[in-house]
């Protein structure tokens, strides 16, 4: 099938399903299909016929934006391939716009680009109630000029390209994810949202408001990273990432001269870090560990400047106004009189915490995927980074779950960073279903 051509021929609703009813017989009675998995119930055949024969065009999907280098600070390079996205979804029926951040909504960090990316927004109206996003990101790490070293290509079962995992594949899943629901004629949600933002990777700073005003608007929010290679599960709790940045401000003077006439911010920075060394509360996952410092000009002088930075996990909201305020409540106590300390607290990215809803359609996926024969793990325990789908929880009661995506390998990586062909069919299938049943009713106690 051609995401490109989402509508096909021209045929009634009726016949397409008989269509895909037929495609999935002779699909399930294969060979290939027997070795592989359990015929899913007879009503979600189609939806699982159509997830296969979706592949070939997913794939061309990923090459072409694979093909895009789109590094978080390459706006020409994230504006590219935000209009490749923008006319997919304009294709398929999408109410689709660019979102700039305002100035006042953009959240500055020391590795904020002077233009982050723009995100691409999409609304496709349905005939039911319940409201739905689906989030992903197209930036990546790698600096333009990496393409050349992972170029697109498929090795058997693994489709190899730069930034394929994270989150490329994310946003291939989104768009074909969309384009069977109107192929298959599913329209049982009220809005079905699609969010795909440029700036991910460096913690959103032009699209955390926006997430977090999305997620709040939303009944079930769906974010596309991918799972890993080694575990095919879902996530319903990410870490988050904070970065505390300590600034000792002192008097430069002759070392051997006159140093009783400076005052040494690195002797202050010593103090500061030693009774700032136990912030670390292990029991709630908060972990404080100072890993950067820097001081002094020259052998010869009394330092002037010393700064020092400190990665910050947590597992809690909460935790973050609690730990800034000791923070700044230790660094009144100084060891020179004279020296300038100051510190501030950077909210790179909240967590995700675990809500009973989220575990309830959590849940809900495990039995589609039983119905398969496939086994599926619900996480809600963190296992390192964070995620946009924090953002999107931030101020809601709705389930919020992450890595809907494929299964992929390599992430942030100069190797070979790869997606798992096999992956792709139940991975089209769950996204389908969990739209189309909780659209429907029918995910118990998931409200």
């Amino acid at each position: 099938m051609n995401l490109m051509n989402p509508c096909g021929r021209s045929t009634t609703r009726r016949a397409a399903l008989l269509g895909l009813s037929l495609l999935a017989a002779a699909w399930l009675s294969s060979p290939a299909a027997q070795a592989d998995t359990v015929a899913p119930p007879a009503a979600q055949a189609p939806l699982w016929a159509a997830a296969g024969q979706e592949q070939p065009a997913l794939l061309e999907t990923l090459r072409a934006l694979v093909s895009i280098e789109s590094g978080s600070s390459d706006r020409e390079g994230l504006d590219q391939i935000s209009e490749l996205i923008a006319g997919r979804l304009r294709e398929l029926g999408g109410e689709v716009n660019f979102i700039e951040a305002a100035p006042a909504d953009l959240y500055r960090m020391e590795d904020t680009p002077p233009r982050p990316g723009r995100m691409v927004h999409a609304v496709f109206k349905g005939s039911g109630q319940r409201r739905i996003l689906l989030i992903a990101h197209m930036d990546t790490v790698y600096p333009r000029g990496m393409l050349a070293q992972q170029p697109y290509r498929v090795e058997g079962n693994r489709a190899y390209g730069l930034g394929i995992a994270d989150d490329k594949q994310g946003v291939a899943t989104v768009l074909h994810t969309v384009a069977l629901l109107k192929r298959l004629g599913v329209t049982s949600y009220g809005q079905l949202t699609v969010l795909i933002n440029g700036d991910e990777e460096i913690s959103s700073p032009a699209s955390r408001k926006t997430l977090a005003r999305l997620g709040r608007e939303h009944d079930l929010v769906l974010s596309y990273e991918a799972t890993r290679v080694g575990g095919d599960k879902l996530s319903l709790a990410t870490s988050g990432i904070a970065m505390a940045s300590l600034k000792v401000v002192g008097r430069a003077s002759h070392a051997g001269g006159a140093p009783e006439a400076g005052i040494n911010a690195l002797y202050e920075l010593s103090h500061q870090l030693l009774q700032l060394r136990d912030l670390s509360v292990p029991e709630r996952g908060l972990k404080v560990n100072w890993t950067v410092a820097k001081a002094g000009v020259v052998r010869n002088m009394i330092p002037p400047e010393a700064s020092a930075q400190a990665d910050v996990r947590l597992l809690r909201v909460s935790d973050l106004q609690a730990l800034d305020s000791q923070l700044q409540a230790r660094i009144q106590r100084h060891l020179l009189p004279g020296s300038e300390v100051s510190v501030t607290l950077e909210n790179r990215r909240p967590p995700l915490e675990p809500s009973d809803a989220a575990r309830r359609v959590g849940a809900h996926a495990q039995q589609i995927y039983r119905e398969i024969g496939h086994t599926l793990q619900i996480d809600d325990r963190p296992e390192g980074g964070g995620t946009d789908a924090a953002f999107a929880a931030l101020d809601t009661r709705a389930p919020v779950l992450e890595r809907l995506g494929l299964q992929g390998f390599g992430a942030h990586s100069d190797k070979a960073e790869y997606v798992l062909l096999d992956s792709i069919q139940p991975r089209l299938y769950l996204g389908l279903r969990l739209i189309g049943d909780f659209a429907a009713g029918r995910v118990a106690g998931a409200d």
